[in-house]
């Protein structure tokens, strides 16, 4: 029957947690994205073309989302599924492909591969699920990823500045229809049961395509490191981007703030949401940090620009502002390390505009030093207290369970 064979389809409790290869395969299409986006960054040190390029890198993310959250409803080892997983990391890197031209000539090439990718899927999985009760499931994100494909095509086909406005209109429909449960007039919403994820599953993945992100970060850095030729305040610019990305690290791990696999089997589908928009500011602060980190590294002690306050402080801001939200959304209250690490950095822009990157880098990794040394402190102290307990043998500050705790 339809039915069974659309259950069989289905991830199931009891199936392995971890994610596959095919998944880490997928994420290769993700790699070209990053890069592209931070090529296309690098070129054009402007406010204009950063946001652009912030947009680019939201549609990217956005499908690299849906497809964790349909590998994780949906059974990864059905080869029908994997098909589908192949066929999107091929349009995705055609879409990425036109990163460098996508408000340019080839916008329609990027609007029409990420329309394509989320109806082709839409249309799909709602013909599997056919006779299922998880088809209306189907049905609901179908719905309204059509009608945010019609601004994402007319875009395409529009001038620079109403192309920035359309997609930045598509790509709020797409997030915060997302948040809401897909909510469909005369249809209802997707109930809460419904959207249940496996929480160790997507946790991992998370864990993962950060990896990606700060391994972007090595890259550029250490080919323009290699490009520009080694010297000793190079060497030294290259330190500080290292030690960048060394807190960057350390500051994802620190509490398990984002180890959140707990918490995601809570089945709180707006929540989920919640941690992968948190998870794309993550993700486009390292995309900032890379860009900022080659610019350290090729001209250390360059004339003072806005734009490289923009890139170094600003990569820094947006993974700390993510880390706030986070702890808003899911402990209900502000984290001051991390308060007092954006607030130096806020109150010292002024001064900032005015030194090279070696100097704007030192003071950002002072900032994020400063959040991360004090979240170490503070998770100590909560375990010799007893209010996070940590198994023998584990490291308490990256422990996947226990956030409620603190």
């Amino acid at each position: 029957m339809a039915s069974d064979r659309a259950a069989r389809l289905l991830r199931k409790r009891e199936h392995p947690r971890q994610a596959s290869a095919l998944e880490l395969f997928f994420d290769l299409a993700f790699i070209l994205g990053l890069t592209l986006l931070s090529r296309r960054l690098f070129d054009d040190l402007t406010w204009g073309n950063t946001l652009e390029t912030l947009i680019l890198f939201a549609g990217a993310y956005w499908i690299w989302i849906a497809t964790a959250w349909a590998t994780d409803w949906y059974n990864p080892n059905e080869p029908i599924i994997q098909g589908l997983v192949l066929c999107i990391m091929f349009v995705g890197l055609v879409m990425v492909a036109a990163v460098p031209g996508a408000f340019g000539a080839h916008g329609f090439i990027f609007a029409g591969a990420y329309v394509l990718v989320h109806l082709g899927r839409g249309v799909l999985l709602f013909s599997l699920l056919r006779g299922h009760p998880l088809q209306r499931r189907s049905l609901l994100v179908l719905i309204w990823f059509v009608i945010s494909g019609v601004p994402w095509m007319v875009g395409a086909f529009r001038p620079e500045t109403e192309r920035v406005v359309l997609w930045l209109v598509a790509l709020a429909i797409d997030y915060g229809i997302a948040w809401l449960g897909w909510p469909t007039p005369g249809l209802g919403r997707v109930p809460d049961e419904n959207l249940r994820n496996v929480g160790e599953h997507l946790s991992e993945r998370y864990q993962q395509v950060f990896i990606i992100a700060l391994g972007e970060v090595i890259l550029v850095s250490g080919l323009a490191y290699a490009a520009a030729g080694i010297t000793p305040l190079r060497t030294l610019a290259f330190g500080l981007a290292f030690l960048n990305v060394v807190l960057l690290w350390r500051g994802y791990l620190i509490p398990g703030d984002l180890r959140i696999g707990g918490i995601l089997d809570q089945n709180r589908p707006r929540l989920a949401v919640s941690v992968a928009l948190c998870h794309a500011m993550v993700i486009a602060g390292t995309l900032l940090t890379a860009v900022g980190n080659e610019v350290l590294v090729t001209e250390p002690l360059s004339e003072p620009q806005s734009a490289w306050v923009m890139l170094i402080v600003g990569g820094a801001a947006l993974f700390l502002i993510a880390r706030i939200l986070y702890h808003v959304a899911v402990f209900h209250r502000l984290p001051w390390p991390g308060l007092v690490g954006l607030a130096i950095l806020g109150l010292l822009s002024p001064v900032l505009l005015l030194l090279h990157p070696m100097g704007i880098s030192a003071v950002s990794n002072v900032a994020l030093f400063g959040a991360v040394a004090v979240d170490i402190y503070l998770i100590r102290r909560a375990v010799r207290e007893g209010r996070i307990s940590a198994p023998p043998g584990e490291d308490p500050l990256t422990l996947d369970g226990g956030e409620g705790k603190r």
